[in-house]
């Protein structure tokens, strides 16, 4: 048994196509012969299956018509291979077994490798290049003849290459114009919407945007003036709504609606240098896999690969039964070797963003790189000590100085040698975040996060308006973190450009102000919230308001007591502010000063309403506080993972978005504050899916709300 379950660990580990979804071909086969979600990563079942066919004498066979019954699976497309049915078997000399037009498409690729074992193959089958089947399409009943299939023996070594050595990804050659993406084809239930039902997220239309607001304090004395009183402004998306369960075998899990959602345009940049070799490009396929299989028939996805250059593998399709087959193979063939060179992969990426034809309501790049661009960004020096990460970013993603954000970078950095400075600064500049992957295998559940929240969008392009109702009242300022914020010249007015907001994501903006003193007047009127976005579904603009904000105004008041939710957030941008003054010292090679300054925040926050009220915010700040003091013990500790581990932080907070931190997807972090019970739902999907995953015993409390999803499998 011990070396059964030894041999399940290892293709749980290592192989893609253990968590990718069933393909056209198998949904046409009896529920008695498919295998469930729990018995295929059985380690039973693995065993049980037959997985070692007789060898030829040359280490390999081709299975033709009339040869013996099997019930294997081919472990590129998941779908059987019964012999005699019009399918060409292919046997390597390890004793795996695929067939034939998948692993020589893998071959094609340039991939050598036994994609269960990871097995360097010396014989490989190749397959005469005008009659591959097409993409995605099941090639039945094309007679099997010698004509079109050989057999290369015996590959010679190949030669010692250096690390930055340029092997081309793919052979077909690229159009100059990205202008080929697949048609939207929307289905009816995201392309209609009954005008007189717009409901979105599980609110009336009217209602996907909720506005709190909350003074300092409640009252003030009518004699007294306040030079900096603070208005905490409150904005919350839409709920999800019911759900149902597409999938019986997961009991564990919650109900998935089929609730409308806005579809997806998703490009992602992947990092295939030859530091990714092994298990970390390993790791890599199998999250793709989870985020392609996790993909609804009306998103589309294209994947860029890059290196020492970049490639798209496939044009911007829809993950149909067919798009999905033709992009697991397309990611399972990736080979790594080269160097890193993040500008080109970022290039490519935004081209194909901005030379598509149509486009979904939402649209978002992912970038994942375990190293540092050696190509367009080099060390700064002279009057610029830092480096200039805007070089990497095409103009399409930054769009300028003064320009909204275009499309979103959502970064990954990839282990200890990647460059968090630069992966901090493309997600900062774009409006994406910034994800530190400390440990390898979150790889799959720190992607599953970040689509979580994309796959729920339902508000777009929100502004938020802030307008003084005294005459002699004046804003201060607006603390927004990250987000653009504005105060009109006369002071009267703000503005903060928000974005878009995943189901049930919340916002929360400080606003100062002076309060004037009154003479007889027994509430003062301060301020009024406007909030204007677009529907990503209907596209219909709404404009919310809120009442207006008063103060009460008596003679003589009491003992103030300040708000604890206005608090809270006084002492989440008092914790981002020393984060990044801490990460400022530490640059300068202070590190004991760095770490005096997360202690001094630590010691104020302790003294705050919010913390002797043991306020959950406040009991994960302290938390993360300490966590950074200990990530700054030495300098190889704040190289290493200490430096990435701030920069996640103030991203996550500066957004207020959830962003994976070291292993920080357990429910134990300050990252729960920010997630969505839809990136918890994705999350324990991740896990639940991925029996290897070093969190799969930790699983949060799942809540799923998307309307497009694979099918039952």
């Amino acid at each position: 048994m011990g070396s059964k379950w030894r041999k399940a660990k290892l293709a749980l580990g290592l192989n893609l196509c253990v968590y990718v979804p069933r393909t056209l071909d198998d949904s046409a086969a009896p529920s008695s012969e498919r295998l469930s979600d729990a018995a295929l990563l059985s380690p039973t079942n693995w065993d049980s299956r037959p997985m070692t066919p007789t060898p030829s004498s040359h280490g390999l066979r081709l299975a033709k018509s009339g040869s013996k019954p099997s019930k294997q699976t081919c472990s590129i497309c998941l779908t059987k291979m019964k012999q005699g049915g019009g399918h060409a078997i292919f046997t390597a000399e390890c004793s795996h077994s695929f067939h034939f037009h998948c692993i020589s498409s893998n071959v094609k690729h340039g991939n050598q490798l036994c994609p269960v074992c990871r097995a360097k193959w010396k014989e490989i089958p190749f397959q005469a290049p005008t009659l591959d089947p097409l993409p995605g399409r099941a090639s039945v009943g094309w007679p099997q003849t010698d004509a079109m299939m050989t057999v290369v023996h015996r590959l010679p070594p190949p030669p010692r290459r250096d690390r930055r050595h340029v092997v081309p990804l793919l052979q077909v050659p690229e159009p100059s114009v990205f202008n080929d993406d697949e048609s939207l084809d929307l289905q009816p239930a995201f392309a209609e919407r009954s005008s007189g039902n717009k409901i979105a997220a599980g609110h009336n239309a009217g209602k996907i945007v909720e506005i709190k607001t909350y003074p300092e304090v409640s009252a003030a004395s009518r004699s007294n003036s306040y030079d900096n009183f603070t208005v905490l402004v409150h904005l919350k998306a839409g709920a999800t709504v019911a759900r149902e369960n597409p999938r019986g075998n997961l009991a564990s899990l919650p109900q998935l609606s089929q609730t409308p959602r806005a579809p997806v345009d998703l490009v992602t940049v992947l990092d295939i240098s030859g530091s990714m070799a092994g298990t970390k490009l390993a790791l890599l396929k199998r999250a793709m896999g989870f985020v392609i299989q996790n993909l609804g028939s009306n998103d589309r996805l294209s994947v860029i690969a890059f290196s020492s250059t970049a490639r798209r593998l496939f044009t911007l399709r829809r993950m149909s039964d067919a798009g999905r087959q033709h992009a697991l193979q397309a990611v399972n063939s990736l080979v790594a070797n080269g160097g890193t060179n993040i500008a080109e992969g970022l290039r490519k990426g935004a081209k194909v963003m901005e030379e598509r034809r149509e486009k979904n309501p939402v649209a978002s790049i992912i970038l994942l790189s375990d190293g540092q661009d050696t190509y367009t960004v080099s060390g700064g020096s002279g009057n610029q000590p830092q480096p200039n990460y805007r070089l990497l970013l095409p103009l399409s993603i930054h769009g300028g100085d003064n320009a909204g954000f275009q499309i979103p970078v959502h970064a990954f950095g990839f282990g200890a040698d990647h460059d968090a400075s630069s992966m901090h600064s493309i997600s900062e500049i774009s409006g994406g975040t910034f994800s530190f992957i400390e440990t390898e295998a979150v790889i799959q559940d720190a992607f599953a996060q970040c689509i979580g929240g994309l796959l729920s969008v339902v508000v777009q392009e929100l502004q938020v308006g802030v307008e003084c109702m005294h005459p002699s009242i004046r804003l201060g300022s607006l603390k927004a973190g990250s987000y653009p914020s504005r105060v009109m010249a006369d002071t009267r007015s703000g503005f903060i450009d928000v974005g878009d907001l995943y189901a049930d994501e919340e916002r929360d903006f400080l606003v100062s102000i002076n309060v004037p003193a009154e003479s007889s007047m027994n509430q003062t009127s301060l301020l009024k919230v406007r909030c204007a976005y677009r529907d990503p579904l209907t596209k219909e603009m709404t404009t919310l308001e809120s009442a207006e904000i008063k103060l009460e105004r008596p003679e003589i008041s009491g003992e103030a007591v300040v708000s604890i939710e206005v608090d809270r957030q006084r002492n989440r941008l008092q914790a981002a502010e020393a984060m990044s003054q801490a990460r400022t010292v530490a640059e300068r090679g202070d590190l004991a000063g760095a770490a005096s300054i997360l202690e001094n925040c630590r010691r104020l926050l302790s003294e705050t309403v919010s913390a002797k009220s043991h306020d959950r915010l406040c009991i994960a700040l302290d938390a993360e506080l300490k966590e950074m003091q200990e990530r700054m013990a030495s300098r190889h500790v704040y190289e290493a993972s200490g430096r990435a581990y701030i920069l996640s932080g103030l991203s996550s907070h500066s957004w207020q978005r959830a962003t994976a931190r070291g292993d920080s997807t357990d429910g134990s972090s300050l990252v729960q504050s920010y997630q969505t019970p839809s990136m918890t739902e994705m999350l324990t999907r991740s896990q639940a899916t991925f029996l290897g995953s070093p969190s799969a015993q930790r699983l949060v409390q799942p809540l799923w709300s998307f309307g497009s999803q694979p099918k039952p499998r």
